[in-house]
């Protein structure tokens, strides 16, 4: 059997592997099925329930691909047992897939945490192989702790399911903390060679594949409306501006290389963890397009502005953490800082636009993107 050992941080030409991205693409079945049951909360006006249970999911989903990430960045051997141990986790992701309606729908996590617990345990075993071939005392500590922290948490995970219902949102707080304390407390001695341009790939590309699946969801919505309502003069300016928002989403994401910023496991935690909001609002993005669409066609039981917040609130959290992880660290001016919160604050404001509220916070997008491609230009200018 081939050693698993660690990569290193400076390898020249680091990029993604097929299997990670095949990786990603069935993690995205995750996504969807969340977005799907978020849809139909919001829809019938349940918005504690929705937002409880997409942010326990999609939590399993972003810690689950985020720990394989980061191991990957560092350990990846391509062998036949790493692919086979890989497809394990992917399997793991499609079994909490095929759970998430219950959990939406009668609060029955059951499959879910099944799912949950066959990705982390074949996680499990990735780490005690690093460990047994590791080169020195402090890394193979350091894998074992990785190993330890992910067995504790799964039987916490497991006795979730025997918690009485009051205690149970607790309960949960408390094992999503622990987990994300394990990467700290196990990195304390040692810290793995993740790959600073490859880390920024892999999440730019999980960023890439969610706002896809996020168009996609919003497409198939208006289709769905048209040939039951033929309300072209409804759906046109929701699909325009939400198709305004994606795009300018992905071309505020993109517009600054980050990997150069993730010099240190201080800066990387803090943006790794941190691309939970990322991701998780660029997901319901999507969901808000398709609440959108049924309140314009009737088919939604609220209000013209919790339909449009439903787009809005996302899209302006989206923007606001982007800012924080990735821009605010490459603005040279303060009109430049000021441009993405004003931005969120600009499109959060469009929520109360009426029916036109969807498409008016495109054009804030698309205008910020605007704004910020000449702030850029003369800053450039003034430094030539």
């Amino acid at each position: 059997m081939p050693r698993m050992t660690a990569r290193s941080r400076h390898e020249e030409h680091r990029a993604a592997t097929p299997l990670e991205l095949f990786f990603d693409l069935c993690f995205v079945v995750a996504v969807a099925q969340a977005g799907a049951r978020l849809v139909h909360s919001l829809a019938e006006g349940h918005l504690g329930h929705g937002l409880a249970g997409y942010l326990a999911v999609f939590f399993a989903i972003w810690w689950a691909w985020m720990n394989f990430t980061w191991f990957a960045s560092a350990y990846d051997s391509d062998d036949v047992l790493y692919r086979l141990v890989t497809l394990v986790q992917i399997a793991g992701v499609l079994i909490l897939a095929a759970g998430v309606p219950r959990a939406f729908d009668r609060s029955d996590f059951g499959v879910c945490i099944v799912g949950y617990v066959v990705m982390r345990l074949a996680l499990t075993s990735q780490w005690l192989r690093a460990a047994h071939n590791a080169t020195d005392a402090a890394e193979c500590r350091m894998a074992r702790l990785y190993a330890a922290g992910l067995v504790v948490c799964q039987l916490g995970w497991i006795g979730l399911l025997f918690v009485p219902d009051p205690v149970r949102p607790w309960a949960f707080v408390v094992l999503a903390v622990a987990e994300l304390c394990v990467p700290v407390v196990a990195e304390r001695g040692s810290q793995t060679t993740w790959h600073p341009h490859h880390i920024a790939e892999r999440y730019g590309l999980f960023t890439l594949i969610v706002l896809g699946e996020t168009v996609a969801a919003a497409t198939v919505a208006v289709q769905q409306a048209l040939d039951e309502h033929e309300a072209l003069g409804e759906l046109l300016p929701l699909a325009g501006g939400g198709l305004l928002i994606v795009f300018a989403a992905w071309w505020i994401y993109f517009a600054v290389p980050i990997a150069g910023h993730l010099s240190s496991n201080r800066r990387a935690f803090v943006w790794g963890y941190g691309h939970f909001v990322v991701l998780g609002s660029a997901a319901a993005i999507g969901a808000g397009m398709e609440v959108a669409v049924e309140q314009a066609v009737g088919k939604a039981h609220i209000s013209t502005a919790a339909a449009s917040a439903s787009v809005t609130v996302p899209a302006a959290l989206f923007l606001l953490t982007v800012w924080a992880l990735h821009a605010r660290h490459f603005k040279r001016t303060p009109v430049q800082q000021l441009t993405l919160p004003a931005a969120a604050l600009a499109i959060l404001a469009c929520t109360f636009a009426g029916e036109r509220a969807v498409l008016l916070a495109g054009v804030a997008a698309a205008a910020t993107v605007a704004l910020g491609v000449t702030l850029s230009r003369r800053t450039v200018e003034g430094h030539d």
